[in-house]
C-alpha cells in the first residue's frame, strides 16, 4: 500500500528533528525519525528496513501521529506484573548503597538474605536509578576514621586563628607539600589482543615543592630536586618565619615529616621565636 507523503508544518518538523537529535528517550527518538522519513516521501517498507522495524509498527506510528500528534511519541502506560520491590525493599536498598560501596550482586544477595526477594540485576539497576544513584568511581575518605570531638575542637581553634589573622595579630599560613614527576603515568590504551602496549619508560628527577599560603594573601614556596625530609621541612619553616617577620601560626596535616622526632629540638627553637601550629609538636 502506497501512502501519501506525510505533510508536516515547519514548526512540527523542527520539533521532531530536535527530539531525534537531543531526546533522552530512545523510543521517542525512533518514532520521531519514522515520521520524518514519511515526511521525506519514503515508503513504509523502506522505513521498516532502515529502522529494522516490523511493517505494521511503521504504519501504526503514522496512524497514531495523525490521531494524537506529539502525544503519540511517548510510551503509554502498560499494565503488567506488580513490582517485586516494595517501599520497604527500596528503603533498604537506598540505605545499603549509601552506607557501603556495594555492587549490584552484593545488594541482590542482601535482598535475598533480609527479605527473601529475588530480582534480576536489570530490575535492581532500574530501581537504583529511580532512587537517584549512578555507577561511578569511589573516592578514599578519612571521614569515618576521624575523632569527631577532636575534629570539632580543631575547627574552633582554626576559627580563632582566622579571627586573630584578620585583626593583624598574627600571620596565618597553610603549609603543605606536593611532588611532580616528569614521567608519564601508565594509563589504558587500545591494544591488540595478546600483545602488550609498551610505552617509553622515560625517567627523570622528581620536583618537590613546599608551599605556604599566607592569610595576608601572599604565597611562599621552595622548590627541590630531592626528597622532602623532616630536616628540609624544618628549614623551610625557618625561612618562612624570616619572610613573614612577625608571629606566625601554621596549619599542617599529619604528614610524617611534620612530626619526626629528629626535628623536635628545631621546632622548639622556632616556637621560642614565635612559631605556633595546629600540630601536637608545634603547640605552644
Amino acid at each position: 500500500m502506497r501512502l501519501e507523503k506525510l505533510e508536516l508544518s515547519t514548526e512540527d518538523r523542527k520539533k521532531l528533528q530536535d527530539i531525534v537529535a537531543k531526546g533522552s528517550d530512545w523510543r521517542m527518538r525512533g518514532r520521531a525519525q519514522t515520521l520524518l522519513y514519511f515526511s521525506d516521501g519514503l515508503s513504509a517498507k523502506t522505513i521498516a528496513t532502515l529502522q529494522d522495524l516490523n511493517l505494521d509498527t511503521v504504519y501504526d506510528r503514522r496512524k497514531h501521529w495523525l490521531a494524537e500528534g506529539f502525544s503519540s511519541l511517548a510510551d503509554k502506560h502498560r499494565s503488567g506484573a506488580p513490582s517485586k520491590l516494595n517501599s520497604s525493599h527500596l528503603d533498604a536498598i537506598k540505605e545499603w548503597a549509601k552506607k557501603e560501596a556495594l555492587t549490584a550482586p552484593a545488594i541482590l544477595a542482601k535482598l535475598r538474605e533480609e527479605f527473601n526477594v529475588s530480582v534480576s540485576v536489570n530490575t535492581l539497576v532500574g530501581a537504583l536509578k529511580k532512587l537517584k544513584f549512578v555507577w561511578k568511581r569511589t573516592r578514599h575518605s578519612l571521614k569515618k576514621k576521624r575523632n569527631e570531638v577532636e575534629f570539632r575542637k580543631s575547627q574552633l581553634e582554626i576559627n580563632e586563628m582566622l579571627a586573630q589573622a584578620e585583626n593583624g595579630e598574627i600571620e596565618l599560613a597553610y603549609v603543605d607539600e606536593a611532588g611532580f614527576a616528569q614521567a608519564q603515568p601508565n594509563r589504558s590504551a587500545w591494544t591488540p589482543v595478546g600483545e602488550t602496549h609498551a610505552v617509553d619508560a622515560n625517567r627523570g628527577k622528581r620536583l618537590n615543592v613546599i608551599g605556604a599560603m599566607l592569610s595576608s594573601g601572599g604565597l611562599f614556596t621552595v622548590k627541590l630536586w630531592e626528597t622532602t625530609t623532616a630536616l628540609i621541612f624544618a628549614g623551610f619553616l625557618g625561612l618562612l618565619m624570616e619572610h613573614v617577620g612577625k608571629p606566625l601560626t601554621i596549619i599542617l596535616d599529619n604528614a610524617s615529616v611534620h612530626k619526626a622526632k629528629e626535628i623536635e629540638f628545631l621546632l622548639e627553637e622556632l616556637a621560642q621565636k614565635g612559631l605556633r601550629g595546629n600540630g601536637t609538636t608545634l603547640r605552644k
